[in-house]
């Protein structure tokens, strides 16, 4: 019952995330924390998160963009093995308050003015990338990151996931070595396996049907609006044991 419990909930996580545009893991992460330990939970959303990318490649496929994955896609490898190093020492409630006020500023400056676009100059898309892949691996959710700077660019939806989806790839592959390597990914994450390869083609096909719907002008829009919401979700789950104490 555990598993069933825990496949719909990795399903609905990959359809929004599919939707979104920036990948499942800001929501598989927190799904996966109530299922296990974090350790557990960043090598299982890796893993899961693997599968996911590569059904959106092949989902996705007609909208690569070079432009922006190259300069992108070396700093959120390198960014990630240095989070996924550094996992442990860090400390993982200060570092997830600070992603989640991240997320709320950066989403609300580009919701506020539509109008504002980055440039994706190399140096840019390395700056994003970098950041995403760092914060991926010290607390298993890049992705919010990525998309803010992919839709900042303003590339059109499906060039969006595909290219994300591809960056997205390396950065999941080099981290979850990284957590075999250090033990993350034990044994109830290998026998989940064909479940979780499942559970991400079902979702990546869901999600491509519902973004068919979706028109170009609300897409960057409705990214924004998810990012805004997850931001404020981790900071209201850091803050409140605070204000739970201060009352």
């Amino acid at each position: 019952m555990e598993l069933l419990w825990f496949a719909l909930l990795l399903l609905l996580a990959e359809v929004v995330g599919t939707v979104g545009g920036f990948g499942s893991s800001m929501l598989v992460m927190p799904i996966a924390g109530w299922f296990m330990p974090f350790t557990e939970a960043l090598g299982l959303t890796a893993v899961f998160h693997v599968f996911s990318n590569v059904a959106k490649v092949i989902l996705f496929r007609q909208g690569f963009s070079w432009r922006v994955f190259v300069p992108m896609v070396l700093p959120a490898v390198g960014g990630v093995y240095i989070g996924a190093r550094l996992t442990g020492v860090a400390d993982e409630s200060m570092l997830t308050l600070l992603l989640g006020v991240l997320l709320v500023m950066l989403s609300g400056v580009f919701l506020l003015f539509p109008a504002a676009r980055v440039e994706p100059t190399t140096r840019n898309a390395a700056l994003g990338g970098g950041i995403s892949g760092l914060v991926a691996g010290l607390v298993g959710t890049g992705g919010a990151i990525r998309g803010v700077t992919l839709a900042a660019f303003g590339l059109e939806r499906t060039a969006f996931v595909c290219t994300s989806a591809w960056i997205d790839l390396g950065v999941d592959l080099t981290r979850s070595l990284v957590y075999v390597q250090q033990g993350f990914v034990d044994a109830r994450v290998w026998t989940w396996l064909p479940v979780l390869a499942g559970v991400s083609l079902a979702g990546s096909w869901a999600g491509r049907a519902l973004l068919q719907r979706v028109p170009q002008e609300r897409f960057r829009a409705w990214v924004l609006m998810l990012v805004m919401v997850i931001g404020l979700y981790l900071v209201g789950r850091q803050a409140w044991p605070f204000l739970v104490a201060v009352i």
